[in-house]
């Protein structure tokens, strides 16, 4: 549970027009979304994908690295990866049994003979956007685990786009046709008071130093 009259003290120290902005950032995010690279090699590519995430309030992003480890680059995510909730797994399994527990269906963003184009995705289900790695795409193992196929459709000579931009272009097109629903797809209030506490402690300066002298008072 959140310290209500902590997070009341501690945003006392933002400006309003900093406040407003959480509130309005807020009432945009969502977790029936989420996204998940598998083993991404160029660091700039996991970054974008942030960077959209955080464009079109999608809260969480889960991240694979099996094999490669990296940091996320900050000046590519662009400051992202403090407002968007970064889920980092070892393996494609925990990966895969995390997003299930949660209740998403796993979505394998690539051609397939069972694919679904974008005009015809359903948006009611809770889902997983997973996107492969540059050259070889998704894993057999996701390819398994997938309930369903999401291609873009493409009329050019070019049969792919960079990881980046499909997730961009996904996104924008599922966040927006979702809002355009009844579905309750907003966070929920107790999951928005942490992250108004998150962002105080990703904002505020001398953090630690000032919640220690409010419990000591």
């Amino acid at each position: 549970m959140i310290d209500l009259k902590l997070l009341e003290h501690l945003e006392g120290y933002l400006t309003e027009s900093r406040k407003a902005r959480f509130d309005a950032v807020l009432s945009q995010r969502t977790k029936h979304f989420t996204v998940a690279t598998e083993d991404v090699y160029q660091l700039h590519n996991t970054s974008a994908v942030i960077r959209s995430c955080d464009v079109f309030g999608i809260q969480e992003v889960n991240i694979v690295e099996e094999q490669n480890t990296k940091r996320i680059d900050k000046e590519i995510a662009m400051g992202s990866q403090k407002w968007v909730d970064v889920n980092r797994f070892h393996s494609v399994k925990d990966c895969l049994s995390d997003l299930k527990q949660k209740g998403y269906q796993i979505v394998a963003t690539t051609p397939h003979k069972n694919d679904t184009l974008l005009d015809d995705f359903d948006v009611t289900k809770k889902a997983c956007f997973f996107f492969g790695r540059e050259t070889k795409g998704l894993s057999e193992e996701v390819i398994d685990n997938a309930d369903s196929f999401l291609k873009i459709p493409m009329v050019g000579f070019t049969e792919s786009l960079n990881i980046s931009v499909s997730a961009a272009i996904i996104l924008q097109h599922v966040t927006n046709k979702l809002k355009q629903t009844d579905i309750n797809w907003q966070l929920t209030e107790e999951e928005i008071l942490e992250k108004r506490l998150d962002w105080c402690k990703k904002t505020i300066k001398s953090y630690n130093e000032i919640v220690e002298r409010f419990y000591n008072l």
